[in-house]
């Protein structure tokens, strides 16, 4: 299979069996579809990544961006005249960020896609304009409508909401095991626990993804394991709580790990060295990683880097931040989080 990152001069070379798919969104409401009308690759399909990436039946509770199902996934990708035998190379202008979320859907399911190195801001050519020669609801193509099947999700790359809360409390655990005496843990230094991250008042149950084993029985399998890693793309400043209008509740799942995906890339948009990413991103756990962060979109590009890099797969949380904090009963972390 094709590297998960490929730079220009490879497109170049191999430009005739690949399909360009720009795939620009933005999380300030800015249009990506009015962006690549301004101008995209020659021949680059526009991918909308609010239909044609996305499922939306239960987005009150799954999150802003839960993955498309299968069928509907490969009914936008046939539409936009990507076929089965098609090598896809996706791009934004955001430092892969946006476009890490096809392509990580691609090759999960065993097909050829790649992240195009420096995004659009690496094209040497001069740049088309205007929509598309067919418009849909998935977004725009020159390209006639192709054959893609459907494949369901491996169930082993992803991880549910109740996974990560068991992981969270692992790792909170793991945490207190390690803090110095009557040190509060889950709290940034300096600080006391946030509210939602203290034990429950005398009287009151513990959320239920908080709470230990029941005396007399096992803890689960996990618990008797390293945890997984959680590792949080976000931008710093939104997890460690700083207020925004995105999602209901600001801050992070506690015990994970902020590790922006933005800083895998340079200043412009290029793929940091192999060796600083095996820095950034090797965490040591044969547990393995699970990776959230807004809305399972620019987590993607965390565990595209862990692969480039040569590192074990990571799991993705489709519904991140925006599904965790819907629900009023998972508790919430402010803060710098763990150290690594």
């Amino acid at each position: 299979m094709v590297e998960p990152f490929v730079d220009v001069e490879w497109v170049e070379r191999n430009r005739d069996g690949v399909v360009l798919a720009d795939c620009r969104w933005y999380l300030d409401g800015r249009s990506g579809r009015a962006a690549y009308e301004d101008g995209h690759v020659p021949g680059a399909v526009f991918v909308d990544l609010d239909i044609a990436l996305s499922r939306h039946a239960d987005a009150p509770t799954a999150g802003r961006h839960p993955l498309a199902e299968p069928e509907e996934f490969a009914a936008a990708m046939g539409a936009l005249g990507i076929g089965d035998d098609d090598t896809v190379v996706a791009y934004d202008d955001g430092g892969g960020v946006i476009a890490a979320r096809l392509v990580w859907m691609l090759r999960v399911i065993g097909h050829e896609a790649a992240l195009l190195d420096g995004g659009l801001g690496a094209w040497r050519g001069v740049l088309a304009t205007g929509p598309g020669a067919r418009r849909s609801e998935f977004g725009d193509t020159d390209r006639e409508p192709g054959e893609f099947t459907a494949r369901e999700w491996p169930a082993e790359r992803l991880a549910t909401i109740d996974e990560v809360a068991a992981a969270s409390r692992l790792a909170l655990a793991a945490e207190s095991a390690t803090a110095s005496p009557g040190e509060p843990a889950t709290a940034a230094a300096g600080e006391s626990a946030p509210a939602d991250a203290r034990p429950a008042p005398a009287g009151e149950s513990a959320p239920a993804d908080a709470r230990p084993a029941p005396a007399g029985e096992s803890a689960p399998a996990d618990a008797r394991s390293a945890p997984p890693v959680l590792i949080d793309g976000r931008q710093r400043e939104r997890f460690e709580g700083e207020p925004d209008e995105v999602d209901p509740r600001a801050g992070h799942i506690p015990g994970a790990l902020s590790v922006p995906c933005r800083e895998n890339v340079d200043a412009d948009g290029r793929l940091l060295p192999l060796d600083d990413l095996r820095a950034r991103l090797d965490f040591g756990r044969e547990a393995g990683v699970i990776s959230y962060c807004g809305s399972g979109v620019t987590a993607c590009h965390n565990l595209l880097a862990m692969e480039q890099a040569g590192l074990p797969p990571g799991r993705l949380f489709p519904g991140s931040w925006s599904q965790w904090s819907r629900d009023p009963a998972r508790p919430v972390q402010t803060g710098e989080g763990p150290p690594r």
